[in-house]
């Protein structure tokens, strides 16, 4: 089978890379992210290994470009100039930060000496008195908040030998020390004697006050004033000149970082895998292990030659091994099938060359999801949300959007087309267009056939509310309907009746053939493992246990929509009563469907029951008799990778082929033959949510049209036109937020559930190593999550 169907052929290869040509070679490889390198050190420390100090080197660099985190792309990394550049602006900064702060204390000093003034004015006659007398000033600003405490404390302190004066400043400037906008308050405080002095320095110094110097008179003041004007003019000049130096440092910093922090990820990711590696005894050749898919080995050749050194004396090469480790898994996908993929992984990997589910998944789920959420409006509306999101991929792309939800979504744009193209086909099939019937091809029931043979009257008409319109008349039907169900049911008493026997039963025979094709599927493992007794002690047991009882089943719906018709309806004998029959061996007292029922449903059960011993025995038998006295002849017709596939799939032999326990091989069996038989019945039954799920969307949506359109066209005014548009748009805004969003997603789940339980554990075993090649445009997601960058 191609790639598509089963996993991608894998191979270990040795690389032997020159020394001198390593770096390129994996350089090369991480940018066609070809192979998946293996540790051959495991015992040795990761501090331990030969390129840890590249690795620091490049993280050092990393701290570097910190602040100029850019993605971008480069060959060369300079670091000796990212150092150069490192120091150049730090320097830069530092000097912007002490101007900044000196033109903010002269700010400070400046409105201090302004409201200050008006202080000294003010008292202006005590001035004249207590200024010869020896007395002295602080002043400074300090943080409103802090104003109401620091007045206390002086009085308290002081004794009252201060005089305290204090007035908001009207704008508010940044902290000295944090940096943070706030209100401040200048003071003035007048006072006498050292000591005084001594204790008001204290307080303001544990308020944290900037204090300035304050001038003795008028004419120092004025000389002051017009200092502090000419050093802020200066400042500004300056600072401007700093700024515009910095913004031109940074800006082509920037650039530069722009070709640079993708080139020391991929630096520090091709060290990582150089410590993955180990030289040879000479120190000349480096080697190295890798998965490889077989259909790129030449491609991996190309590669090492592209990164080799042109004059290399011993040129690189690789060379396959064989190995008896699990190969990873890898199963190549485009944009369509990706999302399909995402789904079945999110159930486990696959296992090595296993059948993949995605192909039949990418038919399947969406089918499952329309069966039970069938409605031609709703799937319109779906398929074209999603055709939008189809066309507007590339600029989505582009513009990376950091909405998950929403990147989600996009990520399943083709599912949600998918899904909302075969509701539209459902949609036809239940004729319900937004909980209405299209009268497509005009119905198939004639009412005046029926009139005409009843002879009914007015009167007739007029005296009775219901009236039983009999099938059996004959012209009633002008034949069967086309496509979908007759619109005349939607206008029917017994519509749910109808149609939830009609889903039910649709369900029953869906889920039977899904199952059936899932058990079908494990014969194309089975054969290409070479385990042909699978076959015949695996698959035919099961798939005769499941034919036999739930098959027929299906057979007797089918039969009793055939055999019996609209005449014979009520003679028709109940499908679930013989069903029940069939397990009790009974069944003489009803009527029987066809002849010779009773002979063969006994027939069908005693194969079904003596399917069960064979799949619970019949392969540990084998396998114990394979071991005893078969197994010489068994494993000389076999090679020896197909024989080591043997015993790794079947757990039966250890690796060095002697032990075997019996006991676990058939405690195992008989886990898988519980499982698998009542599982048949538990997972039968939950295809009836295919059944309940569409009749609680139709009848859901039933509801939203009779609770808000309705209201809207029983208006036939002019004013019910104009009333018409908020219902409508309450009616829109309803049906996407609940039947699309809501009921999608509830239906979008139980799809999931059919195929990871009741489908892909018949033949998928999901327990595989996902291949994770050694990819460059991985860097940004795989390499920082595992620590590795």
């Amino acid at each position: 089978m191609g790639s598509v169907f089963r996993s991608e052929e894998m191979c270990l290869a040795q690389l032997f890379l020159q020394s001198g040509s390593a770096y390129d070679c994996i350089s090369e490889l991480g940018e066609m992210g070809l192979v998946e390198f293996r540790d051959i050190n495991p015992s040795v420390n990761l501090f331990q290994r030969r390129f840890v100090s590249e690795i620091k080197r490049c993280e050092e660099m990393e701290r570097i470009l910190g602040v100029l985190t850019v993605c971008g792309l480069s060959a060369v990394v300079p670091q000796e100039q990212l150092q150069r550049l490192e120091v150049e602006l730090s320097e830069v900064a530092r000097n912007k930060e002490k101007l900044q702060r000196n033109l903010l204390e002269l700010t400070e000093y400046t409105h201090m000496l302004r409201i200050t003034h008006t202080f000294v004015h003010s008292r202006s006659r005590v001035s004249a008195i207590i200024i010869p007398l020896g007395c002295r000033f602080v002043s400074g600003l300090i943080h409103r908040v802090k104003v109401e405490a620091f007045e206390r404390m002086l009085w308290r302190v002081c004794k009252g030998y201060t005089i305290l004066s204090y007035a908001e400043l009207g704008e508010s400037l940044a902290d000295l020390d944090t940096g943070e906008i706030s209100k401040n308050v200048v003071f003035l405080i007048s006072f006498w004697g050292d000591q005084i002095g001594q204790k008001v320095q204290k307080i303001c110094d544990c308020y944290h006050c900037h204090l300035y110097p304050h001038p003795e008179n008028d004419e120092e003041r004025a000389d002051v004033m017009d200092s502090l004007r000419t050093r802020i003019l200066d400042l500004n000049n300056v600072l401007h000149r700093t700024e515009e130096y910095l913004r031109q440092g940074l800006q082509k910093a920037s650039e530069s970082a722009f070709t640079w922090v993708v080139q020391v990820k991929k630096m520090k990711a091709i060290y990582h895998i150089l410590n993955l590696s180990s030289f040879d005894v000479t120190n000349k050749c480096l080697i190295a292990e890798v998965w490889c898919p077989v259909n790129d080995l030449t491609n991996l050749r190309g590669a090492l030659e592209e990164g080799s050194v042109s004059d290399a004396t011993v040129p690189s090469f690789v060379n396959r091994i064989p190995s008896n480790d699990i190969p990873p898994t890898l199963l190549r996908t485009n944009k369509f099938t990706s999302g399909f993929q995402s789904i079945v992984e999110a159930y486990g990997v696959g296992d090595y060359r296993e059948a993949s589910p995605v192909p039949y998944t990418i038919i399947t789920f969406p089918f499952l999801f329309a069966v039970m959420f069938g409605d031609l409006g709703h799937g319109v509306v779906m398929a074209c949300f999603a055709l939008w999101m189809v066309l507007k991929e590339k600029s989505h792309k582009r513009k990376r959007s950091d909405n998950e939800i929403w990147t989600v979504f996009f990520e399943g744009r083709y599912i949600i087309l998918m899904m909302g193209l075969f509701s539209v086909y459902t949609g036809l099939i239940y004729n319900d267009c937004f909980s209405k019937s299209l009268n497509i091809f005009g119905s198939g029931w004639s009412v005046r056939a029926m009139f005409t043979d009843q002879q009914w009257t007015n009167e007739t008409l007029q005296t009775n509310a219901l009236l039983t319109l009999d099938p059996n008349v004959t012209g009633v039907f002008s034949g069967p309907y086309p496509f979908g169900i007759d619109p005349i049911w939607n206008m029917a008493v017994n519509r749910l009746s109808f149609l939830n026997s009609y889903k039910m039963k649709m369900s029953v025979i869906i889920g039977v053939v899904h199952m059936s094709f899932g058990v079908v599927l494990s014969v194309f493992n089975h054969l290409h493992f070479k385990h042909n007794f699978n076959i015949y002690l695996l698959f035919l047991p099961e798939l005769l246990f499941l034919l036999c009882l739930f098959g027929y089943l299906v057979f007797m719906i089918l039969y009793k929509w055939l055999a019996f018709g609209a005449r014979d309806s009520r003679l028709a004998p109940s499908i679930l009563i013989h069903f029940i029959n069939m397990f009790l061996m009974q069944g003489e007292d009803n009527t029987p469907l066809y002849p010779g029922q009773t002979g063969l449903q006994v027939f069908l059960v005693v194969v079904a029951l003596l399917s069960v011993p064979v799949l619970l025995l019949g392969k540990p038998v084998y396998l114990y008799w394979l071991h005893r006295g078969g197994k010489g002849l068994r494993l000389r017709r076999v090679s020896m990778v197909e024989r080591v596939m043997y015993e790794l799939v079947t757990h039966v032999f250890s690796v060095n082929n002697v032990c075997f326990d019996f006991g676990d091989v058939f405690l195992h069996q008989a886990i898988h033959t519980i499982e698998y038989c009542l599982g048949c019945i538990s997972n039968t039954a939950s295809y009836l949510r295919l059944w309940a799920l569409s009749l609680a969307h139709a009848q859901l949506s039933e509801v939203l049209w009779a609770m808000v359109m309705r209201l809207g066209l029983r208006m036939t005014s002019r004013l019910g036109v104009l009333f018409l548009v908020p219902v409508f748009s309450l009616f829109a805004v309803l049906t996407v937020s609940i039947l699309l969003v809501m009921e999608g997603l509830s239906a979008f789940l139980h799809a999931l559930r059919l195929h990871w339980v009741e489908f892909q554990n018949k033949f998928y075993h999901g327990t595989g190593i996902k291949f994770s090649p050694f990819d460059f445009s991985t860097l940004p997601s795989v390499f920082e999550q595992d620590g590795l960058l």
